[in-house]
């Protein structure tokens, strides 16, 4: 659930902002603010399930524009070649190559 959770947390952060305000704001109280589905239904004076419902369909949405933009497999994909350059970067034996060789590749997801 951690995994899931925190994954919709990034893809939030991508593409919040190709949601309605009503979308953004049950998915910031749900995912963010950690509030239940009650707590929301009885913010919105509306029902559970509406709020299960819309929480499910954005979901779905941000999972569809992920597929199609792929924002966070290139973040993720940066961190670690970002990661491997520090790594690199401490070793004693600075290889020229590998270097060149992790600049490309950040290159390529651009």
């Amino acid at each position: 659930m951690l995994e899931k959770t925190t994954r919709m947390n990034y893809l939030y952060d991508f593409y919040h902002s190709l949601l309605t305000p009503k979308q953004q704001s049950y998915m910031s109280l749900y995912y963010l603010d950690d509030f239940s589905l009650g707590e929301i239904a009885e913010e919105y004076n509306v029902s559970r399930q509406a709020v299960y419902d819309n929480i499910k369909r954005t979901e779905t949405m941000l999972e569809e524009y992920e597929e199609k933009l792929l924002l966070f497999q290139k973040f993720k994909e940066r961190n670690k070649l970002i990661q491997n350059l520090k790594d690199l970067a401490e070793e004693e034996n600075l290889s020229r190559s590998a270097i060149a060789e992790a600049i490309a590749e950040l290159e390529k997801l651009d």
